[in-house]
């Protein structure tokens, strides 16, 4: 089964993902190019087996029965970033950090948000990823990727559907395979003096030593997830092994190994932000898998 390709079974995906949780996947494929995802993405296809796309999992929380059939990961066959004039080329696999360091190191700004941001360009790409205000879609100008029927397709401009938190490839079912950035020329030290401060800043009010899965919660309307949380007295509220940081309330933390409990605390601060404001907050992180094996 899957030939010719490089493909894992029962991947622990609590090695793969930033919660440090989850259970097997039946098979991981590791793929090196936008062609391979497209063979990949046809022979599961024919074997009536789902899909499940993968980057770096800093946004994904999968449940302890794992994922059933094939996860495709952008590892780092799909890593890969070059600069040509003010545009820069990168796959899918290309870490966010590895994308604005190249950026600092070609003297193109625009990218210094997403220095600190623990996830790859595909997964950034598909839910419009920002911080500290910038986000994907003020960089992005082409997305390149596997359509679910396996064609290999190109999308720019307003095809691109960007809004908070989302991406028309969200909705299309596209298999990000490389991105195109249009920057602006800049001077290198102050690009990088930014990078530093950045990272400064959230190094001091994140949990970054604690697994998470970045902020949990969308930011409502009118509102901010993290404010709700404070103000529902939720700071250090724990089920289980996962908890609301201390340090910032807008990140829940892992400290065991069960992603029920993760789960359980995410639904208990829905649930108790909306008796006591009103306001349902709406899950940043992507719950994939099979609750039990």
């Amino acid at each position: 089964m899957f030939t010719g390709h490089q493909v894992l079974r029962d991947a622990p995906m609590r090695d793969y993902t930033t919660l440090k949780l989850g259970g097997p996947a039946d098979y991981m494929a590791l793929p090196a190019s936008g062609e391979e995802v497209a063979e990949l993405l046809k022979e599961a296809g024919d074997r009536g087996m789902p899909v499940t796309v993968l980057g770096h999992g800093s946004n994904v929380l999968v449940l302890d029965g794992g994922i059933r059939g094939l996860v495709i990961r952008m590892g780092r066959g799909m890593n890969r970033a070059e600069a040509d004039g003010r545009r820069i080329t990168a796959r899918a696999g290309t870490m966010m950090g590895s994308l604005a360091a190249l950026a600092a190191d070609s003297g193109l700004t625009g990218l210094e948000f997403a220095s600190g941001i623990p996830g790859t360009v595909g997964g950034g790409v598909l839910m419009n990823a920002g911080a500290y205000g910038g986000e994907m879609s003020q960089v992005v100008r082409e997305v390149t990727g596997v359509m679910p029927d396996g064609s290999i397709r190109t999308l720019a401009g307003e095809e691109l559907g960007f809004g908070y938190r989302r991406s028309a490839m969200q909705e299309n079912g596209m298999i990000v395979t490389s991105v195109v950035f249009e920057l602006t020329e800049g001077d290198p030290e102050s690009i990088r003096a930014r990078m530093t401060e950045l990272n400064r800043r959230r190094a001091e009010s994140q949990p970054l030593d604690v697994p998470s899965a970045g902020s949990t919660f969308k930011r409502p309307e009118g509102a901010y997830a993290a404010a709700l949380i404070d103000q529902c007295g939720l700071k250090g509220y724990a089920v289980g092994g996962a908890r609301v940081s201390p340090k910032h309330v807008g990140f829940l933390v892992n400290t065991g190994e069960s992603a029920k409990d993760f789960l359980d605390l995410m639904l208990a601060v829905q649930r108790i932000v909306e008796e006591r404001t009103g306001i349902r907050l709406e899950p940043e992180v992507r719950i994939i898998g099979e609750t039990e094996a």
